[in-house]
């Protein structure tokens, strides 16, 4: 017996979840190719005008002026293109910008690629996949820092004690897999004193790091170096090793011998500091609107050789290995900070 076909309204509803997608592929281009801050510089400009402002090739922009004015992110008077409201508001430094969401489907869209074609062999070819693409990776750590550095620094910083304490005594706070260095430089405007060290395993990381801590004023504060988290070694002890959105990357290969080498690397009386998004422990809290891209997201990680966790299993990682665990959660319990202290 044959399936039903498709009711239209089904239909009507897919293919408009399908335009959603090339929408954000649409700005994405945009993004990556400032097409968008270019045209708000110019504030208007025909599409050869904008090719050269953006020093892309004119051919091309045409054919992306008209789709971006077709999904409205331009309005046209002629041949003259302005931005529109969404389309001002994909701008990178946009006010609450809505670029993360073009990067991330773009990335979506390659994880799901690879995913389809490593799922019969069930190869999992590690985090090297977010650089097979040569415009996403750059685009990854200020994609993170939009979504998460304002949340951090206005209300997981103030709401979790160790930040103060660490500040007060001019400590240092060790970032493993610190892309961008956005965590540390959110945590270097928040706390006047604190010292930082990230260490990120992919060079572009490192360099968008150190240009983006000296263009804050933050060069003689933080310092951010090529380091390994799976073998990470430091000079000296550190007040604080955070781990942010990463800890899962390191899991795998062997969580328990993971938070030995941490408790060895702090200091007594030291902290691990890990912000993890909160796997749920009932599969139904994946269909709440909220959760979905957690489920895709934990899919990806799959391909990169990785699972995500939830914050009561990391806690008690810690707490087999001698070290007080303290659960903060924040975003409705989607996001879990998981303070977990060496013994003084």
């Amino acid at each position: 017996m044959s399936a039903p076909a498709p009711q239209p309204n089904l239909k009507q509803q897919l293919r408009a979840m399908a335009q959603g997608s090339q929408s954000l592929a649409v700005a994405y281009i945009g993004v990556v190719n400032a097409l968008f801050s270019a045209l708000y510089r110019l504030e208007r400009a025909d599409a050869a005008a904008l090719a050269a402002a953006a020093g892309m090739d004119a051919a091309y922009v045409r054919r992306w002026c008209d789709a971006a004015y077709a999904f409205g992110y331009l309005e046209a008077e002629g041949e003259v293109f302005r931005l529109s409201e969404t389309g001002a508001a994909m701008r990178p430094d946009a006010p609450d910008t809505l670029m993360p969401m073009a990067v991330q489907t773009v990335l979506n869209a390659h994880v799901a690629e690879r995913a389809a074609g490593l799922m019969r062999s069930g190869a999992r070819p590690g985090e090297q996949v977010l650089a097979e693409r040569e415009t996403v990776l750059p685009w990854f750590g200020p994609m993170l820092e939009a979504n998460f550095a304002a949340l951090f620094e206005r209300t997981i910083c103030p709401g979790v004690p160790i930040f103060r304490e660490v500040d007060a005594r001019g400590g240092l706070v060790v970032d493993l897999g610190c892309g961008n260095g956005w965590y540390l430089r959110a945590l270097a405007r928040r706390c006047g004193a604190v010292h930082g060290l990230g260490l990120d395993g992919f060079g572009e990381n490192i360099a968008q790091a150190n240009r983006l801590a000296a263009a804050e004023g933050f060069g003689d504060r933080l310092r951010f170096a090529h380091g390994d988290a799976h073998d990470f070694a430091l000079d000296a002890p550190a007040d604080v090793i955070a781990m942010n959105r990463a800890l899962h990357h390191v899991w795998e290969a062997g969580g328990a011998t993971f938070i030995r080498r941490l408790r060895a690397a702090l200091r007594p009386g030291g902290a691990a500091v890990i912000w993890e998004p909160a796997w749920p422990a009932d599969r139904a809290a994946l269909r709440a609107p909220g959760r979905r891209g957690l489920a895709f997201q934990n899919l990806s990680e799959h391909v990169q050789g990785n699972h995500l966790l939830a914050a009561d299993e990391i806690a008690a990682a810690f707490a087999a290995e001698g070290m007080a665990p303290e659960v903060f959660r924040f975003v409705d319990g989607q996001e879990a900070i998981i303070v977990a202290r060496r013994p003084a």
